[in-house]
């Protein structure tokens, strides 16, 4: 079939956009050049219309209403450490998940949309050097951690990434020119993100960030489990044997990107989607808070949970809701399927988030900076799945041994969260653990601090344990930089 003209897709753009009062997108078109037209036109055919027509209705001109309801209940949770009564079955769900691996039936998933223009760094956010000696990028400790997985388990682990238009190409240039990170190209699929419109929250129009560029934005970290479907990632999976994925965010540098245990505890219970909790360090810290809702998961954000149930304590004196949600899931492939050809589209609902969005003036068409909130952005969550569930589980994570995202970038005077420096910190803090535990000295500050600096490759160990066969050395001396 002959590729449409320029002018033939505008037509077809201008009818779409018309049906829905959203026209003035291509108000500037006629002096657009050839390929600025052809971006504006493409970025056009990429958004659902009638899907923004609703939101416009439902969730600009309109505010949701969040209401907590009356029957919250903290969820319960597979402890990291399992209770003596336990223990056989987390030998069995241990076993139960080694064997998914082995047989070829899991894959890796990591959202990877974001830039790493908060950490500084003129990139997508998965080349950002993330470990304490060598530097290595998020995708490289993350493709260590898989190389180590397919020669422990004798099965290549299929890593599905999701990008975003803004870090697509820069993303498989990089896979590419880093020879797929050694994971062979068979077994790495990259896809990109849909993206929503930024829409006056006034008038209901769709911003627009030059004559020639919509303003638009990722749809949210729910989006994933559109692309899934949407990119065919779903379809391969289905023609690999792939039955279960292993969901993560690509800013964790020691995240367990694939967990056996956690996998067959997910798998045992015939779940469709479960997930990894943090104990909460305090009532208020900014993680969603795993609860029960007429018996179904539901994860209420921080800001939404009340005081009063924040700050509630059992007579142990632990937090009642203290299950907090780190986005790493277990996902079904037959679930993620049904959720994007249910009748009505898409199952995950949007959100509505007030911000700042520079744009140009539809009439004077000059540039408009905000100083106030005068747009909303549309996203979806990734755990608004779980009420759809009819089965999940939670396991307990520790947050030494498989939590140190980079979230953040290290600034004078600020107190570092998540930061490369307190990343970095804690994996040189797991590793002295664990060479402590293999009885290696490592020599400490005054604080009781590691007094060097160590890294682990994830081809060397992703357990403890691992290190009972390697090659270490007898002790480690203060201001030694040591990579193993």
């Amino acid at each position: 079939m002959a590729a449409q003209s320029i002018q033939d897709r505008f037509v077809a753009a201008h009818a779409a956009l018309a049906a829905v009062a959203q026209e003035h997108v291509l108000a500037s078109f006629a002096a657009l050049s050839d390929a600025q037209k052809a971006e504006l036109l493409d970025q056009i055919d990429n958004v659902d219309w009638p899907e923004v027509a609703r939101l416009v209705k439902s969730h600009v001109l309109a505010k949701p209403h969040f209401a907590l309801p009356a029957n919250v209940a903290p969820a319960p949770w597979y402890a990291n450490v399992p209770p003596a009564d336990q223990a056989g079955k987390y030998q069995q769900a241990r076993k139960a998940g080694e064997e998914l691996v082995r047989a070829g039936k899991v894959a890796a998933f990591t959202v990877a949309g974001g830039q790493g223009t908060r950490l500084g760094w003129n990139g997508p956010k998965g080349t950002f050097p993330a470990t304490p000696v060598r530097n290595l990028s998020l995708f490289q400790s993350m493709g260590e951690y898989l190389l180590n997985a397919a020669r422990r388990w004798g099965k290549p682990v299929p890593w599905y990434v999701m990008t975003s238009p803004a870090n697509h190409q820069a993303t498989t240039d990089y896979f590419t020119q880093n020879d797929f990170l050694g994971l062979g190209k068979e077994n790495v699929k990259l896809f990109p993100q849909a993206m929503m419109p930024a829409i006056d929250m006034k008038t209901g129009k769709v911003l627009l960030e030059s004559p020639a560029s919509i303003a638009l934005s990722p749809n949210g970290h729910g989006g994933s489990l559109k692309a899934l479907y949407a990119s065919g990632a779903i379809a391969e999976m289905k023609k690999r044997g792939i039955e279960q994925i292993s969901y993560t965010q690509v800013d964790n540098p020691i995240v367990r990107i694939i967990d056996p245990l956690f996998l067959g505890l997910h798998a045992l219970d015939r779940c469709e989607m479960s997930s990894k909790m943090l104990p909460k360090a305090y009532p208020k810290e900014k993680l969603g808070n795993f609860c029960l809702i007429d018996g179904r998961m539901t994860v209420i954000e921080y800001s939404d949970l009340p005081d009063e149930l924040a700050e509630q304590r059992l007579p142990n004196g632990d937090l009642r809701f203290r299950a907090g949600s780190i986005a790493i899931h277990a996902i079904r492939v037959d679930f993620v399927e049904s959720l994007n050809t249910r009748p009505g589209g898409f199952a995950l609902p949007f959100h509505r988030a007030e911000k700042k969005v520079p744009h140009i003036d539809i009439v004077t068409k000059q540039p408009v900076e905000p100083k106030s909130n005068n747009a909303v952005k549309l996203e979806t969550f990734v755990f608004d799945a779980l009420p759809l569930c009819e089965r999940s589980i939670i396991y307990e994570t520790d947050r030494l041994d498989e939590f140190a995202p980079i979230k953040n970038a290290d600034q004078e005077g600020v107190a570092p969260i998540d930061t490369p420096n307190t990343s970095k910190a804690r994996q040189t803090l797991r590793a002295a653990g664990w060479l402590e535990k293999a009885g290696v000295k490592v020599a400490r500050n005054a604080k009781g601090e590691p007094d060097a600096v160590i890294e682990i490759s994830q081809l060397t160990a992703i357990y403890a344990e691992d290190l009972k066969k390697a090659k270490l050395p007898a002790k480690i001396d203060a201001g030694a930089k040591v990579v193993l």
